[in-house]
C-alpha cells in the first residue's frame, strides 16, 4: 500500500487561484512521474463559486475535486478527504504552496522505515512581487528567520537535515493512513477557519500519535520543499501580533487536549535558546541596518509577548468554560 498516494489540497478562496492551479498541477505532474497509484484530491471548503471553478479547470484524470461535508474550516476538510482515501500514504499540500521538484519522493522516502508514522517538509517564503522580506519579519542570515512560522515556512532553530521531531508543519506533511484508525482525525475545532489564523490541529494529531504509540517516529526532511505564497496582507505589523495572539490561543487548546509538556517542550526550548540570540543578532546589526535591526529585535520580542499573551486569554477562557459546564 505504500506504493500508493493521495495528495490532499484543501482551498477556500478564490484569491489564491492562481497559487491552487500551480500547486496542483505541480504535485500531479510528481505524482505521475514518480509510477505510483494515487490521486491529487482537491477539497473546497464550502465555496460554491470556487468549487465550480476548481472542477471544470483542474479535475482530470489524476485529479479530482469535491466539496468539504464536514465542519467549515481547514480540518473539516482535511477530514472529508480522509473519509475517500484508498491509499497507504496521505500527503497534505497547502493551496497557496508550491511543490519544488523532488518534493514528493524526499517526503515519501522515510516511510521505507516501518516505524516512520508521519513526515514533514520545509518550506521556504515566496514573497509578493515587487516585496521582500518586511520589517516585520526579523533577518534570516541563514536562509530562515525566528519568526518565518508567521507566514506558514520553516524558521530558525529548525533541523537543517532529517530529524526526528514532535510534529510537522501542516503546508506539507505526509501519514500514513493508519494514523487515523488509531490515533482519530483532525480536531474540528482546531485549525484554520478562513482566513482566522488559528492553527496548530497538525500539532496536537502527531501528539496524540505519539503518545498511543512512543516507538513511532515523526521525521523532518527538509529536502522536500515548497515555495510557500505570501500574500501582501501578511506583511504587515498588525499580522504578526494577529497571528502570534492565534498561535497562543491554539497552543492553550492543544495543552488543554494533551499535556503542558507535549504540547510546549518544542516552544520552551525556541523561546529560551533560538529567539535571545535573534534579538541579540539584529541589535548587534543595528549600527549597519539601523530601521531592520530594531524593527528585528522588536518584532522577535513583541511577537513572543503576544504569543504569551494569547496562551494566557486562552487557559482562562479553557477553565471558565469548565466552570460553566460544571455549573450547568
Amino acid at each position: 500500500m505504500l506504493d500508493s498516494v493521495t495528495i490532499v489540497v484543501c482551498a477556500y478562496t478564490l484569491d489564491r487561484w492562481a497559487d491552487l492551479s500551480d500547486g496542483v498541477r505541480a504535485a500531479t505532474l510528481q505524482l505521475r512521474e514518480s509510477g505510483r497509484d494515487g490521486r491529487v484530491l482537491v477539497v473546497i471548503d464550502h465555496n460554491d463559486e470556487l468549487l465550480a471553478r476548481a472542477a471544470g479547470e483542474l479535475a482530470g484524470p489524476l485529479v479530482d475535486v469535491v466539496p468539504n461535508t464536514r465542519r467549515q474550516g481547514l480540518s473539516g476538510a482535511r477530514n472529508t478527504a480522509i473519509g475517500l482515501v484508498t491509499t497507504g500514504v496521505v500527503v497534505f499540500l497547502d493551496d497557496d504552496a508550491t511543490p519544488e521538484p523532488g518534493w514528493l519522493e524526499a517526503l515519501l522516502a522515510p516511510f521505507g522505515d516501518q516505524d516512520v508514522l508521519i513526515t514533514g517538509g520545509a518550506a521556504t517564503p515566496q514573497w509578493p512581487d515587487h516585496a521582500g522580506r518586511p520589517v516585520s519579519l526579523p533577518a534570516a542570515p541563514s536562509g530562515r528567520g525566528e519568526l518565518d512560522w508567521v507566514v506558514g515556512c520553516t524558521y530558525a532553530g529548525q533541523p537543517t537535515t532529517v530529524a526526528p521531531v514532535r510534529n510537522v508543519m501542516g503546508c506539507n506533511m505526509a501519514f500514513r493512513a493508519e494514523v487515523f484508525g488509531t490515533a482519530g482525525l483532525f480536531g474540528e475545532d482546531l485549525g484554520r477557519v478562513g482566513r482566522v489564523p488559528y492553527g496548530c490541529e497538525e500539532t496536537e494529531l502527531c501528539i496524540r500519535a505519539a503518545q498511543q504509540r512512543p516507538w513511532v517516529k515523526i521525521l523532518f526532511e527538509p529536502r522536500s520543499l515548497v515555495r510557500h505564497h505570501v500574500s501582501r496582507d501578511r506583511l504587515t505589523w498588525r499580522y504578526l501580533w494577529r497571528r502570534s495572539y492565534a498561535e497562543g490561543i491554539s497552543k492553550a487548546a492543544v495543552t488543554e487536549r494533551t499535556t503542558r509538556q507535549a504540547s510546549l517542550s518544542t516552544e520552551t526550548a525556541y523561546a529560551t535558546r533560538v529567539l535571545p540570540r535573534g534579538v541579540l543578532r539584529e541589535l548587534g546589526s543595528f549600527p549597519r541596518t539601523r530601521a531592520r535591526g530594531l524593527g528585528g529585535a522588536f518584532a522577535i520580542v513583541s511577537a513572543l509577548a503576544t504569543t504569551g499573551f494569547g496562551y494566557i486569554v486562552g487557559r482562562i477562557a479553557i477553565r471558565r468554560g469548565r466552570r460553566s459546564q460544571a455549573q450547568n
